[in-house]
């Protein structure tokens, strides 16, 4: 049986910390829909504070902070926002935006570093006098950190440029700032910088920061407001809402400083993997707390084979394609559970070499 589990399929598999569920325990509330509950409201301040926008509003999670976003700012039937052709909203949001609402997506080619080119990005912007052929273009939408890439970071100059394209023709432009934090961390620059041309970010609690649940939705006062009556009609008004959110502020205040550490173990991940033979990692990718590594072909090892290995010895990956694999580090791995994981996985290799070459 194995005693020792080192799950590295998400930074969303933490669990509370003692201090997270002592302020779950504790947390002053009352009804949020009503807009009465302070652990919430203080929460929700502090938040707005850190991304230098007017407001914010706490979210079940990050797929309903990205829709309610995207709807605001889509609020005329048929309109169209450009994203990433790899981003986590195109990919991953049950396309909530067209079949909740009606919003048409226009993608642009993701880059290697998760970017868009800005000339792409014009391009695909529509004329409003084709109107009566076109949707409008009304948002753009960035992602920062980029999952898809490898957890890359979109840098302040690169979004100040889009943010000012997006100024010129008159749309607005929407951040997924799902782990932010990370993003911020890694590039030694404040997170209200970062998002400082974005109309609207959306901020996960449950990533890199590891808190159980929600997410957080910045931008003006009106904005906000707008988007609490669509976070009721989605069902995402919760009463007693600081439950959840004085678990988030416990995150918040303990676990940024963590992230560094989450970064640096993640590099001597990579390192170590490079270090087996018919596995590749491309360090360049390797910026925050994620890594995808290659399985080589000439390796003649499938990722359903390795992964299946690693889990008997309770090693838990993720496969991203058919011969690649995910990992994510987060503040409960340590970093001798790092070079556990890598002495396993080495041993999993040799073992399913071994079987090849003895058939």
């Amino acid at each position: 049986m194995v005693k020792r589990i080192i799950d590295l399929r998400s930074d969303t598999v933490t669990k509370p910390t003692e201090a997270m569920i002592a302020a779950a325990a504790n947390a002053d509330v009352d009804d949020d829909v009503l807009g009465y509950d302070p652990t919430a409201s203080r929460f929700e301040a502090e938040m707005a504070r850190i991304s230098g926008k007017e407001a914010a509003l706490f979210v079940p999670s990050g797929t309903m902070a990205n829709l309610i976003s995207v709807l605001v700012h889509c609020e005329v039937r048929g309109s169209e926002v450009i994203l990433g052709d790899n981003c986590h909203i195109n990919i991953y949001e049950n396309g909530g935006i067209s079949t909740i609402g009606n919003v048409h997506s226009r993608t642009v080619k993701n880059n290697s570093d998760g970017t868009m080119d800005i000339g792409l990005i014009e391009a695909a912007i529509r004329d409003p006098h084709d109107h009566l052929y076109y949707p409008r273009t009304r948002l753009i939408c960035l992602e920062n950190t980029h999952a898809n890439v490898g957890g890359r970071c979109i840098t302040a100059e690169y979004t100040d440029s889009v943010g000012e394209l997006a100024k010129k023709h008159g749309v607005k432009l929407h951040i997924d700032g799902a782990r932010i934090f990370n993003a911020s961390t890694a590039l030694g620059v404040a997170v209200h910088r970062l998002v400082q041309a974005a109309d609207s970010v959306s901020i996960c609690l449950s990533k890199g920061l590891g808190a159980p649940i929600g997410s957080v939705i910045v931008g003006s006062k009106n904005f906000i407001a707008k988007a609490k009556i669509l976070r009721k009609t989605l069902g995402g008004g919760m009463r007693q809402v600081g439950f959840i959110c004085g678990p988030a502020y416990v995150a918040l205040q303990e676990n940024v400083g963590k992230l560094e550490g989450d970064h640096r173990k993640a590099k001597i991940f990579a390192d170590g993997l490079n270090r087996i033979s018919g596995l590749r990692v491309d360090k360049s990718s390797v910026e925050t707390n994620m890594v995808f590594f290659d399985i080589l072909e000439d390796s003649h090892i499938t990722v359903d084979q390795l992964c299946k290995i690693l889990k008997e010895h309770g090693i838990l990956m993720m496969p991203a394609s058919k011969s690649s694999i995910r990992i994510v580090l987060h503040h409960q791995i340590s970093e001798s559970d790092v070079h556990y994981a890598l002495t396993c996985t080495q041993q999993a290799v040799l073992q399913l070499q071994s079987e090849r070459n003895g058939k």
